[in-house]
């Protein structure tokens, strides 16, 4: 994948921008952090140089001015909502998340229940959080919120949730997932702060949609693409077109609450500070794109990919048919399909010809290496095993494990932990190249370009287990799936 957007000018230039907006307010600064903080692959993959960790490495710059408050919906802790990337619920990842901020040396100050109502499950984990030393919050559903302005700006509303003590200059909320309250939590601190004579600012931190690229660049399509369930709608900001005479770009439900808050500013304040949804942002992403082909080619395949997860998404249940339509619709609008990813005629072409699950890889230079399944590996195993050696440069012919070493692998599996199928997965076989390796140079040569296979794409003839998905994601590798499972049975694990 050819680099298109500069990581280093992107973590100077965005520290930058939120030191100028925490000045315009007098020194103190909610920001309502979107999306992931250092963990954004989407972004990785759509604009090519941009690293996982930049944003969190962008507020490690201001760490010394810099505290953290997470949200969370005391409903979600409720019903136990998961992280569906992670597979964890979200009571569970908010301590990930604070693990996380304390190995980059940044400061949670504390945990908000947001939607508190009593909730068992929220007083248990709030007496959980208090044990483990953390400062917890609560705040509480408001009638009529977000219309029913007089009362959330009232103390009957915003007064009633509990004043969030900080800290810093700058107070950074964030959440483990959509829906968690991070909005409102910021707008309540605002009231309170105003009460206590103290004029803090809000401001907004969203990486996608880009503001200052085109409405329909592949960029912001591919944005569209990753929110399809939530049926997100990039627009036009008609408040900035208005306001200043210029186009720029937002998504639907900043622009629908925007009204809202400019009331609710004024409310408290006398007057909005803003005049646009894309005034309260912050993001500067846009101005660190220096090859949009490069970027435009990424985003383009991450759109491909959206569909395919859609598609596998359906065949388990999980998602509707508009999602499928709308994803169609966007592919349509960025000039790709599925005829633009090669692995996926290439592993279908095997799967048809053997009869069996096939795999594909598309290495750095535009080879395709597939891989079938056999007695002792899966396809996902073989097609790992042939593309390290074919960039290793160890002909076909060479075998880098031998089947005294799967063999008793797949005793284990079979005898001793009662699996029906014995084939390695991808995981047990690296392990298992790894033993090789020691005594093998040519396993060793191998493993040396496994590194190389990051950011390379794969398809599968059929849905992978949850262990293969897992191992393609930690080596960076983007997978995608034929909507079909291997066998005809009805549960899948």
């Amino acid at each position: 994948m050819h680099l298109g957007f500069d990581n280093e000018k992107y973590l100077q230039m965005q520290s930058e921008k939120i030191r100028e907006r925490i000045d315009q307010f007098g020194g103190k600064l909610y920001l309502e952090f979107g999306g992931k903080l250092f963990d954004d692959y989407h972004a990785s993959r759509v604009l090519p140089g941009f690293k996982p960790d930049s944003k969190i490495k962008m507020l490690s710059k201001l760490k010394d001015r810099a505290e953290i408050v997470i949200v969370i919906n005391s409903g979600d802790i409720e019903k136990n909502k998961v992280r569906a990337d992670l597979g964890i619920t979200y009571d569970m990842d908010v301590l990930r998340l604070i693990d996380v901020f304390h190995g980059y040396g940044l400061y949670v100050g504390s945990v908000v229940l947001t939607q508190f109502a009593g909730q068992p499950s929220a007083i248990a984990y709030e007496k959980k959080l208090e044990a483990l030393g953390l400062k917890i919050y609560r705040h509480y559903p408001i009638e009529g919120y977000p219309s029913n302005i007089s009362l959330i700006v009232s103390d009957e509303g915003y007064g009633r949730n509990d004043y969030i003590e900080t800290t810093r200059s700058l107070v950074v909320v964030t959440a483990p997932g959509p829906g968690s309250g991070k909005m409102a939590t910021c707008l309540s601190q605002l009231y309170h702060e105003n009460k206590r004579g103290i004029k803090a600012g809000y401001a907004k931190f969203e990486t996608f949609p880009i503001w200052n690229i085109p409405l329909r660049h592949p960029v912001n399509l591919a944005y569209e693409a990753a929110t399809a369930d939530l049926n997100d709608v990039n627009m036009i900001d008609p408040f900035h077109l208005e306001a200043y005479g210029e186009t720029t770009i937002n998504y639907n439900r900043d622009v629908e609450i925007f009204p809202v808050l400019s009331a609710i500013f004024e409310q408290i304040y006398g007057s909005s500070p803003y005049k646009s949804p894309t005034d309260m942002g912050v993001n500067m992403a846009g101005n660190c794109i220096f090859d949009d082909e490069a970027v435009c080619d990424a985003a383009r395949r991450e759109i491909v990919r959206r569909y395919y997860k859609a598609l596998c998404d359906r065949r388990k249940g999980t998602l509707t048919d508009e999602v499928i339509y709308k994803l169609e619709l966007l592919m349509k609008q960025a000039g790709t399909g599925v005829q633009d990813r090669p692995v996926v005629s290439a592993a279908n072409k095997v799967a048809e010809e053997t009869g069996a699950p096939a795999t594909a890889i598309e290495l750095p230079d535009g080879t395709i290496v597939t891989g079938k399944s056999s007695e002792l590996l899966g396809a996902s195993c073989a097609m790992l095993l042939d593309a390290m050696k074919k960039l290793a440069g160890i002909p076909d012919s060479v075998k880098l494990m031998s089947s005294s070493v799967i063999e008793p692998i797949q005793k284990l599996k079979v005898v001793n932990f009662g699996n029906h199928n014995p084939q390695l997965h991808t995981d047990e076989m690296l392990l298992a190249l790894c033993i090789c390796a020691n005594t093998d140079p040519n396993a060793s040569l191998a493993l040396k370009h496994l590194e190389q296979l990051r950011g390379c794409e794969v398809h599968s003839s059929v849905i992978l287990s949850s262990v293969d998905e897992a191992t393609f994601h930690k080596l960076g590798i983007n997978l995608t799936c034929e909507p079909k499972y291997q066998t005809e049975k009805l549960f899948h694990h």
